[in-house]
């Protein structure tokens, strides 16, 4: 009894201690926090820009002969100004040619209303998509926030149209929903004078003042930045404002931040690592097999504010999407697919029935995305595959994203418990040697599960 009740106390000291732990403003304390196990466990989030940009909403696309990062409708102000930039020509000539040469990117804002914005139908279209998580771009290289920002005074969404938070109203529908929710945030700004004049009076004055307010007024689940590769992550204080949030902030239990600190950062320090349009910046990583917990971000377009320029052959097909989402999870990272609403707070119907599709793919094989990990033995993904496997205790997950009617060979497992997840009738299959061949079923309109992409589930496999 004695022995039980020291350890008892031993232990509860030790998660005193682990409670208790303070990091440094250092990269090496910083890193050592781990990511919290929501988010490797959640798998799938939306992603979603929405500011200005997207009154114009228009970008060049493929059929312009720019390069993925030049279709960024998001980026119409710099587009419009920047001549170094290879879409700076297309930008000008349509704004040019729609609002004259005079019309001024701030006069936006009297146009972006959100009229029809209904943050629980936005909700709901996230939950039937079967995402678990939603990162809002609370501002973004505009300058321009989404919640009454003092320092940005005169410059967001309540001083100007629409007069609301929506930030706020979203935050609140989303988790009404159960879902984690947070917010993208640009730590430089484009044409703001005080960070082209003093990035050091803008950092200490307006960027870390502003996060600061944003974490402590919504008390967010993920804070992702961008907008870092100015400077190193020392002129940004990035370590600095790290600590404070571990340490000090309403947020410092759960939140998950980036690698998006500095330009020296991405795949290097901060919390998960992230890649854009499979653009991989982890110097360590093979493919996108990451050091650590990572998430792909894409747009289901090829932009990411709202595009009105974009044709149907410029959006990812639901199929794509389905299989971009079993590929990054096989990998062991995350999706975060993006949304860009219109100016008058409507989700685009191309967009929303992409996410049903993708929700009615997961409500019949969720059990082999939401909390799986890598399998340790699984081939190496490469553009070909077609064979992908996930993990959860010791089940193992066997994904294929093209039907075959002949057998599918795994090697390394000792058990013959099997089932295609949705499909009520049996799997044949043989076990010899620690190698399982299954023989996929006869399925017919009836009794075909989903369509896409098709899991069998091995109980007990690991």
């Amino acid at each position: 009894m004695k022995k039980t009740l020291a350890l008892i106390f031993i232990l509860l000291i030790f998660s005193q201690l682990q409670a208790q732990k303070r990091y440094e403003a250092t990269w090496e304390s910083i890193d050592s926090r781990p990511v919290p196990t929501w988010f490797e466990d959640a798998k799938f989030g939306i992603f979603i820009h929405w500011g200005l940009f997207s009154v114009p909403g228009w970008g060049p696309t493929a059929k312009d002969g720019v390069g993925i990062y030049d279709r960024y409708a998001e980026w119409y102000w710099k587009g419009l100004t920047d001549e170094k930039r290879a879409s700076h020509a297309a930008f000008q000539k349509f704004h040019n040619a729609t609002y004259g040469k005079d019309f001024k990117y701030q006069d936006f804002s009297k146009d972006f209303k959100c009229e029809l914005f209904d943050p629980s139908d936005w909700a709901n279209v996230f939950e039937n998509a079967g995402a678990k998580y939603v990162v809002l771009t609370s501002k973004h290289h505009e300058g321009f926030t989404l919640w009454p920002s003092k320092e940005s005074w005169n410059w967001n969404a309540v001083d100007l149209n629409p007069h609301r938070d929506l930030a706020g109203d979203l935050i609140t529908a989303v988790r009404g929903k159960g879902l984690r929710m947070g917010y993208y945030y640009s730590l430089y700004e484009w044409f703001n004078p005080v960070y082209k004049a003093n990035v050091n009076s803008y950092v200490d004055n307006h960027m870390i003042p502003q996060m600061k307010d944003l974490v402590t007024r919504y008390k967010p689940d993920v804070l992702w930045t961008d907008g870092e590769w100015d400077y190193p992550s020392e002129t940004w204080k990035s370590t600095e404002f790290l600590s404070w949030l571990y340490n000090e902030s309403v947020s410092k239990n759960d939140i998950v931040v980036n690698d998006r600190w500095g330009k020296e950062t991405r795949g290097k320090h901060g919390g998960i690592y992230t890649t854009e349009y499979d653009l991989v910046h982890d110097a360590n990583s093979t493919g996108m097999e990451m050091s650590r917990p990572w998430e792909e971000c894409r747009g289901i377009g090829s932009s990411f504010g709202v595009s009105r320029h974009e044709m149907l052959d410029d959006y990812s097909t639901s199929e794509q999407l389905v299989h971009i989402l079993v590929d990054k999870v096989a990998r062991g990272g995350n999706l975060l697919l993006n949304i860009g609403p219109n100016a008058d707070g409507t989700i685009p119907v191309i967009m929303q029935q992409r996410l049903r599709d993708m929700g009615t793919w997961l409500k019949v094989n969720g059990d082999a995305i939401y909390g799986t990990r890598k399998w340790a033995k699984s081939p190496k993904v490469g553009k070909d595959t077609k064979l992908f496997f996930t993990t959860k205790g010791k089940d193992l997950y066997v994904i294929t994203t093209k039907w075959e009617d002949f057998p599918i060979v795994v090697e390394g497992v000792n058990t013959q418990n099997i089932k295609l997840l949705g499909f009520n009738g049996m799997v044949k299959s043989t076990l010899k040697g620690g190698k399982l061949t299954i023989t996929p079923p006869t399925l017919s309109p009836a009794t075909n599960p989903c369509s896409y992409a098709w899991v069998y589930k091995i109980e007990g496999a690991l």
